[in-house]
């Protein structure tokens, strides 16, 4: 078997380990919702919120030491160990009966979460330089695993439940930890032990990168990229059944419809990062994700305010009040009145303005005294395909920018990708745990289910901000004369 046969082979088990891992990490998402919804656990929108992220937590504080470990051991040994072990807390998480029993199971098979150190580290020494943005954008598409558990969990669970309403949710927890154990037991048998040749280092030696900001540059564009990417695969379908009334089933297809793209994608971010680099396409996609994030931040609303009204032009009194007129003396004034067939647009906010009398007959009134309110109400549809669009495309913008975001790391430290690659991972997994908690409490306060891209728009500005100061202060340095060119011009 060729080299490169070889490496496509441990490629293809690394994803598709990675595409299992991911399905299970996102099980809360669907799972949690169905419970709650079908009230057998009584959970508030703040403990769901931390539900959602507790796994995210474990598989994102323990990346960095997995990536060290794998670096260390190989990502046959490692990668073994954890589809095993991982698969024990959700055989487990039947028995589960109140909130910290399944937050403490949650926390433990959470521990999947760090495949994507493990796969990357592991799938970068099977590759040349010049296939790192392919491979690892392939091997990204395993996040696509994502969109598994929304588009078959809902029809599971509902299966299951038909024939036992309260217990029948519990085979599906067994039936994601067979899937880790199988896939645990055909990666040992399948995969090679390959790891960096190198003089054994400390700790402190291997952590020594992380002091480089640039370091941590790349895990807070993580954090957006990635983190918001987990966020919604889970926050989408509570979403879609609170604000467009859809079942279960339609709001997990919906969820898939935003998950599987921005996974599949990251291939075509890896292809687009080695063929014009990494840095142009996290231009478009910050910039775009700013654009997207800001479109999709307006709820579903029908807003009352108070608009025009009007004013007596002189002093007098009252001597005729109408719908649609007052008389004030020998002063007529006609009143705007609603338009109770006035259409709404499905897709564009639309406008309504009427106004209301306030004065009476016989009742004197100052010269600029109010004699009608004026009301203007704003409706916005919030049309559901719209909104579904847009979720799409931010999603596929975040896919291609998590690919890009990884090319960056085998051209700086290519002796050190499990570290680094853990450390940003842990990043951005941070990310996907703190996004459903923030957004838990964002709507808890607001009220607003669009909040959530309130969120994404302001750190989506904050990144990009950063991202191009560094590229203007590396032009000054590198290029003195040329920046000055620029800055005359």
């Amino acid at each position: 078997m060729s080299n490169l046969s070889q490496s496509h082979r441990i490629l293809f088990l690394n994803t598709l380990a990675f595409a299992v891992c991911f399905a299970c990490w996102t099980l809360n998402g669907v799972l949690v919702t169905f419970l709650t919804d079908q009230k057998i656990f009584d959970w508030s929108v703040v403990q769901i919120g931390w539900l959602l992220g507790i796994p995210v937590l474990t598989g994102s504080l323990m990346r960095l030491p997995m990536g060290i470990l794998t670096d260390k051991y190989g990502g046959r040994i490692v990668y073994s160990a954890l589809l095993i072990l991982a698969s024990i807390p959700l055989f487990l998480l039947p028995f589960a009966v109140n909130f910290w029993m399944f937050a403490l199971l949650s926390f433990l098979f959470g521990m999947v979460g760090t495949s994507f150190a493990v796969g990357v580290a592991y799938t970068s020494l099977w590759y040349p330089k010049e296939w790192q943005g392919r491979a690892l954008g392939i091997f990204g598409m395993g996040t696509a695993g994502a969109s598994i558990t929304p588009f078959i969990a809902p029809s599971l669970l509902k299966h299951f439940s038909e024939s036992d309403p309260v217990n029948g949710w519990k085979y599906l927890p067994v039936i994601y930890g067979s899937a880790l154990l199988i896939m645990g037991i055909v990666f040992i048998l399948f995969s090679k032990t390959k790891k960096i040749e190198a003089k054994p280092k400390s700790v402190s030696e291997l952590l020594q990168p992380l002091k480089e900001v640039r370091v941590w540059r790349f895990g807070t564009y993580y954090f957006l990229l990635f983190g918001s990417f987990v966020s919604f695969s889970q926050w989408l379908l509570p979403n879609f059944m609170n604000v467009y009334h859809t079942s279960l089933i339609l709001g997990g297809l919906f969820t898939t419809c935003f998950s599987l793209p921005a996974g599949v994608i990251r291939a075509f971010g890896g292809f687009l990062s080695d063929k014009f680099g990494a840095r142009k396409v996290m231009y478009w996609v910050l910039s775009s994700s700013v654009v997207l994030s800001f479109l999709l931040l307006f709820p579903k609303m029908d807003i009352t305010t108070t608009g025009s009204g009007l004013l007596a032009g002189n002093a007098g009194t009252v001597t005729e009040v109408s719908p649609s007129k007052v008389v004030i003396g020998e002063n007529e004034y006609p009143i705007n009145q609603k338009d109770v067939k006035a259409s709404h647009s499905n897709f564009f906010p639309s406008k309504t303005s009427w106004q209301e009398i306030v004065v009476a007959e016989n009742q004197k009134v100052q010269k600029k005294e109010l004699i009608a309110e004026g009301i203007t109400q704003i409706h916005f549809e919030a049309n559901m395909w719209v909104y579904l669009a847009l979720v799409i495309l931010i999603g596929a913008c975040w896919g291609i920018g998590s690919a890009a975001v990884y090319k960056h790391i085998p051209e700086y430290f290519p002796a050190q990708v499990g570290v680094i690659g853990g450390m940003v991972g842990m990043i951005g997994g941070l990310g996907g745990f703190i996004g459903p908690i923030v957004f838990g409490y964002l709507l808890s306060f607001t009220g607003f289910w669009t909040s959530s891209w309130l969120f994404i728009f302001a750190l989506s500005i904050i990144c990009l901000i950063w991202m191009h100061n560094v590229i203007v202060k590396m032009t000054r340095e590198k290029l003195p004369e040329f920046a000055q060119d620029i800055d005359r011009k």
